[in-house]
């Protein structure tokens, strides 16, 4: 083959190589934005989950939390009591 052809070839190739990945790298960018749409979407049924459910939620979760951290304070003592009284326990 001749010079001219091979270059001409080379080029050639190059361009389609050059063509496959815009046209890859516009397909991928297409599918970030239908990804990025969704996760807005999402994000703004998620904010609406927080503000009508979880906020109003927050004085009972308070509420109980406060019992929880009562028993949690009670129970080194209760464990203590309770091996006295399996100490004591006749074999």
């Amino acid at each position: 083959m001749s010079h001219t052809l091979l270059v001409v070839l080379t080029v050639a190739l190059a361009a389609v190589v050059v063509l496959v990945l815009v046209v890859a790298l516009m397909e991928v960018w297409r599918g970030l934005r239908r990804i990025s749409e969704g996760l807005a979407a999402l994000g703004g049924a998620l904010e609406g989950v927080e503000a009508e459910h979880l906020r109003p939620l927050e004085p009972a979760v308070k509420a109980i939390n406060a019992q929880f951290e009562i028993i949690l304070g009670a129970l080194p003592g209760i464990g203590r009591k309770a091996a006295i009284v399996a100490e004591r326990r006749p074999r």
